[in-house]
């Protein structure tokens, strides 16, 4: 398993590409071993992993996460991602890839990420047509199980996650969420007839945006026997209303709509997987092998994150960048039992590490049979 993150951390697309990097000893040192494993051997491992592992790997980071106090839980952030499968298997379902604009076979894969660290905390992608709107709720059983049964303190997500049954649920939970409704001509029509007296001018303060007036129209509306907070919003960049639909019933219209747009950090974050983590880069068309991708993918961002908190000036860089300037480094390493010492020679961005907290720290790894991890700087 240390083998194939070392590959996530490293940006290596595919487990095929490893071939190239089998004598390099610095791999190979990440995860314990004298060379690290070759393609078939890492195929072969993925085919015994099913999501019950795949759940107690997840698991273990999140306990992790909490320990470290990187994922608060206040506000979530929850999307679906459709990863593109170029071949033609029986299998593979149809669903909606975006950045294609088209349905084409893919395999679904669902996310969750913290709002406040954009860390990713869940991830699924062994799911079929019909269980996506449950599996908000598979999420919530996982959470309450490694946060000592407490519930995140705000779901934020689009339409299509779940349906309004699934809404009514939450609301029964207590489970405060922000979401959009599907625009269709009766909506659009019901906003259209509206008197502009009826509409309220709301100023965004504090926002980078061309938009920061959009004109509100607020009313209650019933939806599952459940009465829910509805807004219409105008004047934000597109040629339809936008229809916001809450729980939330004190919290104010702009702090309502600041919040849903900050939503786009799940869809930055998965820029950054599918361009340095390669997400797209489909490693079989068996769901279970994805969903363990993926789960590397989600620990491997996690790490990246949680390193660049540390960093003056990174804590909201993406992962290409912290690896260019921050990791892709030369260093001389030298191997005894008792601990390994890895000297950085002189580079730009040096110093940014020399300030950070690393350089005191010296961790004993248990994989090296407990050797001590050293950095130093190169005195010359």
């Amino acid at each position: 398993m240390l083998s194939s993150l070392a590959l996530k951390l490293w940006s290596i697309e595919r487990k095929s590409h490893v071939m190239a990097l089998v004598a390099d000893p610095g791999l190979a040192l990440f995860a314990g071993l004298n060379a690290i494993p070759k393609k078939s051997y890492l195929s072969e491992y993925s085919h015994r992993i099913d999501r019950r592992h795949t759940l107690n790997l997840l698991g273990a980071w999140q306990d992790v996460l909490s320990g470290c106090a990187l994922v608060s839980g206040d506000s979530i952030n929850l999307d679906f991602h459709s990863i593109p499968y170029a071949g033609e298997h029986p299998i593979v379902q149809k669903h909606y890839v975006a950045m294609r604009s088209r349905r084409q076979p893919s395999i679904l894969a669902f996310l969750a990420q913290d709002a406040a660290s954009n860390v990713f905390c869940y991830s699924n992608a062994d799911l079929r047509k019909g269980e996506e709107d449950e599996e908000v709720f598979r999420f919530l059983d996982f959470w309450q199980k490694h946060h000592a049964d407490k519930l995140p303190g705000e779901l934020v997500f689009d339409s299509k996650l779940t349906t309004h049954a699934g809404l009514a649920r939450l609301d029964t939970m207590g489970i405060p969420f922000i979401t959009l409704r599907r625009r269709n001509p009766n909506l659009i029509a019901e906003a259209r007839a509206l008197p502009a007296s009826a509409w309220r001018v709301v100023s965004l303060d504090h926002v980078a945006r061309k938009f920061r007036t959009p004109r509100v129209f607020e009313q209650p509306v019933t939806i599952a026997k459940h009465v829910f907070r509805q807004l219409f919003i105008e004047d934000l960049g597109h040629e339809e209303p936008t229809v916001l639909l809450t729980n939330q019933r004190a919290k104010p219209i702009k702090q309502l709509i600041i919040r849903y747009a900050q939503r786009m950090l799940i869809e930055n974050a998965l820029s950054d997987a599918v361009r340095f983590f390669h997400a797209n880069a489909l490693s079989s068309s068996v769901a279970m092998k994805v969903d363990f991708d993926l789960a590397l993918l989600v620990i491997a961002s996690g790490l990246y994150r949680r390193f660049a908190k540390g960093m003056r000036g990174y804590s909201d860089a993406q992962a290409r960048q912290i690896f260019r300037d921050l990791v892709d480094m030369p260093a001389s390493v030298q191997v005894t039992p008792a601990q390994v010492q890895v000297t950085f020679h002189r580079r730009a961005h040096l110093p940014i590490l020399l300030a950070s907290e690393i350089f005191s720290e010296t961790p004993s790894v248990p994989w090296w049979n407990g050797a001590k991890l050293v950095l130093r700087a190169s005195p010359s």
